[in-house]
């Protein structure tokens, strides 16, 4: 198979790549990345020295593709499918790469700086960075509430790259500051996400992983791993 996908199934930065896949059908091969294993991990090393993935590597043309939104855009122009998930249009593509980066650095990055710092020894935690991600999310919810206004998706009526991104970075950052009243627009829309076939296939493979999430308690329910009896 000439797409081979680097990834896990629990990474969140995979699943925006992951969707975009699935949204297209697109052919390829999955290889999940255990970093804790050294063979493993030396298999991404090897592509990708950082050892940061997603990573795509097309033998087809001898290209290692980094980096999620360059890897969708390298799928739209030299495998594209039914969903064109950038626009040619170039206004219309550079409000799409807006709201993907928007959702990368504003949601899964204050996302993550939560997560990783529960998982450090108490010691090392760190009150105000997880308050000021907290306050970022917060800040960036209402930004979106008000970018959605009359539209279906982030963007307006097609799904595009900018809605790959969100999917995951809303599913997890809603488990740390859910989504308040005054986010109704942002809510529905983050359901309209949920049930995208795409995504919710993303979501069912990452299931048998989810109890590795810290917050997984938070999860929607159908989500939510089986907790062993207290």
């Amino acid at each position: 198979m000439s797409l081979i996908l680097y990834q896990h199934p629990l990474a969140s930065f995979c699943h925006k790549v992951l969707m975009a896949l699935y949204e297209n059908g697109t052919p390829f091969e999955s290889r999940v990345i255990d970093l804790g294993n050294e063979e493993s991990r030396a298999s991404l090393v090897r592509l990708w020295p950082l050892a940061k993935f997603p990573v795509l590597r097309d033998e087809a043309r001898d290209s290692t593709i980094p980096e999620t939104s360059i890897i969708i855009e390298y799928l739209d122009r030299h495998y594209p499918g039914a969903i064109q998930l950038l626009p040619t249009e170039p206004s219309d593509a550079l409000c799409v790469r807006l709201w993907d980066r928007f959702f990368d650095l504003y949601v899964q990055d204050p996302m993550q700086k939560i997560v990783a710092d529960v998982r450090r020894a108490e010691k090392d935690q760190s009150p105000q960075t997880v308050s000021d991600a907290r306050a970022l999310l917060h800040t960036a919810y209402g930004m979106i509430e008000k970018q959605l206004n009359g539209k279906i998706w982030i963007t307006g009526d097609s799904l595009t790259m900018a809605d790959c991104a969100a999917a995951p970075a809303l599913f997890y950052a809603e488990t740390l500051v859910p989504f308040g009243e005054e986010h109704s627009t942002l809510t529905a829309y983050y359901r309209r996400l949920l049930a995208r076939p795409s995504f919710a296939r993303v979501l069912k493979e990452a299931m048998p992983y989810f109890h590795y999430y810290p917050y997984s308690r938070n999860l929607p329910e159908q989500f939510r791993p089986e907790m062993p009896n207290a």
